[in-house]
């Protein structure tokens, strides 16, 4: 198993990376959690799960190790899949997953595109006794720098279409979202706006 990688960033997008690790580069899915974390960093060290299937062998990456727990505990759950898992964790940031778990706020975990009120009531019922444990405190996510408009509308709708969103779906979203904004937003609350507006 692949517990970490440790190398050169090539590429960042909301929804990926590319690192470099001694001449291989690894292509790691990440969620918008990491995506912030990670800034400009050239040099980059990212926890990974490797899940295997019969088509596809699947590198997910996390910056910070309450994001990889959280991401574990979700995908025990059944139903939850790992690019669920991932939209739970670029939908939320870690604390408020924790904090609606612990507190059995159904409609919290309900407003992440793909999760129903049975599967929400179920992440509730499974994780209240494995999460909160680790004392890890509030969790702040910094916002990326303001881009020009069109960059980070299309950065945002690429990340969105990628996450499983159709095209006109994702186009409205981020149009409602831009407009309440004024426009003035980064490109991870963007996403991240965009994504509690269906």
């Amino acid at each position: 198993m692949i517990d970490y990688l440790n190398g050169k960033l090539v590429h960042k997008d909301p929804t990926y990376v590319l690192i470099d690790v001694g001449g291989i580069g690894y292509h790691v899915k990440i969620s918008l959690q990491t995506y912030s974390a990670i800034k400009d960093q050239e040099q980059l060290r990212l926890l990974t799960y490797l899940h295997i299937k019969e088509d596809a062998h699947t590198l997910y990456g996390f910056k910070e190790e309450l994001e990889k727990k959280l991401f574990l505990l979700l995908i025990s759950i059944n139903g939850v899949g790992p690019s669920t898992g991932l939209m739970i964790l670029s939908s939320l940031t870690s604390s408020e997953i924790e904090q609606a778990i612990l507190s059995g706020d159904v409609a919290t975990i309900q407003a992440v595109k793909g999760i129903g009120t049975k599967t929400a009531q179920r992440i509730i019922l499974e994780l209240k006794d494995k999460v909160g444990k680790s004392g890890s405190g509030e969790i702040t996510v910094p916002l990326g720098f303001l881009n020009e408009g069109n960059k980070i509308r299309e950065e945002a709708l690429q990340a969105l279409v990628t996450l499983g969103f159709p095209k006109a779906v994702a186009e409205k979203n981020i149009a409602l979202v831009l407009k309440k904004s004024g426009g003035t937003i980064s490109l991870e609350e963007l996403i991240k706006a965009s994504l509690k507006t269906s």
